[in-house]
């Protein structure tokens, strides 16, 4: 039952980190973005990173 518990609070916990990251394309995730080491973006964050934080166009659905 222990088990249970923890397995159930570790998926709460992520679920939880994962709904706190800012929306894409968004001035907070631009900012983050600038703290990551560029090794580590994948090839869309290099896309996404262009297109929004330097070319400055709006993410769709706002």
């Amino acid at each position: 039952m222990s088990r249970v518990c923890s397995l159930g609070l570790a998926v709460l916990a992520v679920v939880f980190l994962t709904a706190c990251e800012p929306k894409r394309g968004s001035d907070a995730w631009c900012k983050k973005m600038d703290e990551v080491p560029k090794g580590e973006w994948t090839l869309e964050d290099v896309g996404d990173y262009t297109k929004y934080c330097v070319l400055n166009q709006k993410p769709e659905g706002n």
